[in-house]
């Protein structure tokens, strides 16, 4: 028999851990924290003390307490003692924290498959961020068309359309039939074709099981979303009507966004200011052709924004080594506030601070191009409007959300016709099983055989 197990996704968004036992084999997919992890315990400054590895999350129960799956390191301080890795493989869909933030916990020996791109984004986001180590790991990278071989499991990794490139899909072939996973995918991208590629292989396959993403399956959205050429073409048009400043702002590893404001910015013929993080990101992404992104050392039409640091003077020992390669295409405050008129420049919430040194004109657009809050009472939300009123801001949103909505949800559960549904990644289980007849509710931690 083949199992099941969920050790997140479960009636939260994110935290994807999915266990799939075939005979001898055990083999996880994804292995994420989910935006609600730990709330009931932990908020702000108050996290689990890294010092003490994962004790802290097995007092909580907050990961799954297993023999054989943790490094020896982490597990130091509890009572669970370390045994060599009784977990063959883990497989990543994507590089969202949701799906890879506690890898950092895992036995090195355990190999780790990903995407390509996925290792750019990884290594990349290690490099620039002091919050961010995911530790020394036998890292096996893939592209679509792989089939890997883990002993009675054979897993076809298979791209698909989300708001990060190198996104993938799973068939994973038992003894007992094949089992999809959807990864977390859309439909109304600029890389749809892959999910509808993806889907057509899912139903060839005569899946025995399904195991589907659904973070918007609700019944009414708080937000209207877009296509991304919507949003391109929109953002467009702001900028085309305007002699003022334009900030936008999205996900930092979102490519496609960037691409869309980019050539809102290009076409109308004003720079496209970005942060030293993204320069540095870029840099690393255009190794894969595929992407076919522009060069930050290359492109005359991108230049990088350096806020003051240490003695304020702007030289190139207040900033960190991975900073300093962008100098060359340096621009300050000042010349922001010189320049508005041929501007646009990417400015995310926590640089809201630079806005006092650039003093924006009266009338000057905010596009935000993310999804909305968690709360209508989000504290974020509420303060950026208030920067945003301050500096009398027009603010526009604008947003292609990376997910399915439900009825694209449910069109493709009936196309890919699978004879169990297990919805993840998704609050809304009753909601899913009430729209998709072959749907079976998931409880945290409980064995499915199939």
């Amino acid at each position: 028999m083949v199992e099941l197990t969920f050790f997140g996704g479960v009636n939260e968004i994110g935290g994807n851990k999915i266990l799939v036992k075939d005979k001898e084999s055990s083999v996880f997919f994804d292995f994420g924290k989910s935006f609600s992890w730990g709330s009931r315990y932990f908020a702000n400054w108050l996290a689990p003390r890294d010092i003490s590895g994962l004790r802290d999350f097995f007092e909580f129960k907050l990961l799954p307490r297993m023999k054989g799956l943790y490094s020896s390191d982490q597990l130091a301080f509890t009572n669970l003692k370390y045994t060599d890795p009784l977990v063959d493989a883990v497989f990543l869909s994507h590089a969202h924290f949701d799906h890879v933030e506690h890898i950092k916990f895992l036995d090195p020996k355990i190999p780790i498959y990903l995407g390509e791109g996925t290792r750019f984004f990884l290594s990349a986001m290690e490099e620039t961020s002091s919050f961010c180590n995911y530790r020394a790991h036998d890292y096996r990278t893939f592209r679509t068309g792989a089939k890997i071989r883990i002993g009675t499991v054979e897993v076809e990794p298979i791209h698909v359309d989300h708001s990060i490139p190198s996104a993938y899909g799973f068939l994973i072939h038992t003894k007992e039939g094949t089992i999809v996973y959807t990864g977390d995918l859309r439909a109304h991208g600029p890389k749809s074709d892959m999910t509808k590629e993806f889907a057509k292989k899912a139903r060839d396959s005569e899946p025995i099981a399904m195991i589907c993403e659904g973070t918007r399956m609700v019944e009414k959205e708080r937000r209207k979303n877009y296509s991304e050429r919507q949003v391109m073409k929109m953002s467009d048009k702001i900028v085309s009507s305007t002699d003022k400043i334009v900030f936008v702002t999205h996900y930092s590893r979102d490519m496609d966004r960037f691409r869309s404001l980019y050539q809102a910015a290009t076409k109308n013929d004003r720079k496209m200011i970005i942060s030293p993080k993204a320069a540095y990101l870029l840099n690393r992404l255009v190794e894969d052709k595929k992407l076919d992104l522009p060069d930050p050392m290359k492109d005359e039409n991108l230049l990088v924004y350096y806020k003051r640091k240490k003695t304020g003077q702007f030289v190139e020992t207040d900033y960190y080594r991975w900073e300093r390669k962008f100098l060359e295409k340096q621009v300050t405050s000042k010349q922001v506030h010189q320049n508005q008129n041929k501007t646009v420049m990417n400015l995310g919430f926590y640089q809201f601070g630079e806005l006092i040194d650039i003093r924006p004109s009266s009338g000057s657009h905010f596009i935000h191009s993310m999804s909305e809050p968690f709360s209508e009472e989000d504290i974020e939300d509420e303060i950026m409007h208030n920067w945003l009123r301050h500096f009398k801001i027009r603010f526009h949103q604008l947003h292609a959300s990376g997910h399915m909505d439900k009825q694209q949800l449910v069109d493709l559960v009936e196309y890919v016709a699978p004879q169990t549904c297990f919805p993840i990644h998704t609050e809304n289980q009753k909601i899913f099983k009430a729209s998709c007849r072959q749907t079976k509710a998931i409880e945290f931690g409980k064995r499915y055989t199939i």
